[in-house]
């Protein structure tokens, strides 16, 4: 288990890259998985400090990897107001036109495609989104 805590700032998105990459190398992750890893947290991370908060702030972001038989479970979870990016209203229709479609969400319709399992619940005045992905080792 790796978990690490980062303010709502875009420019922490580098520590978080390097989290990422420990965690890859500790749990012996192959490249696409490492890549998919970081798409995924790019996309809730930066959800989190322009939807969320509204800009960088010093709010805590937490993170945490852990390995298990064949995959590899994300918790993240931040201190926004209550959102669930996984309701179903909140997601981008894409079979509409781009005429059609409402601007946003197709970022985390892309991110939630790459995992196997996804779960979002409000915990102790935070957001928490449990991501399933299975894993291929080095």
């Amino acid at each position: 288990c790796l978990k690490r805590v980062f303010p709502a700032r875009l420019r922490a998105f580098d520590q978080v890259k390097l989290l990422i990459e420990e965690f890859g190398a500790m749990a012996e992750l192959g490249r696409e998985d490492r890549h998919k890893l970081t798409i995924i947290v790019e996309e809730l991370f930066t959800n989190t400090v322009n939807h969320g908060h509204r800009g960088d702030c010093d709010a805590p972001v937490f993170i945490t990897f852990e390995q298990d038989k064949g995959g590899v479970q994300l918790i993240y979870e931040d201190s926004a107001p209550p959102f669930d990016p996984l309701a179903a209203g909140r997601r981008t229709d894409i079979d509409s036109t781009i005429n059609e479609r409402r601007v946003g969400g197709l970022g985390i319709f892309i991110t939630i495609g790459l995992t196997e399992k996804a779960d979002y619940s409000y915990v102790e005045g935070r957001n928490r989104v449990c991501l399933r992905l299975n894993a291929t080792r080095n």
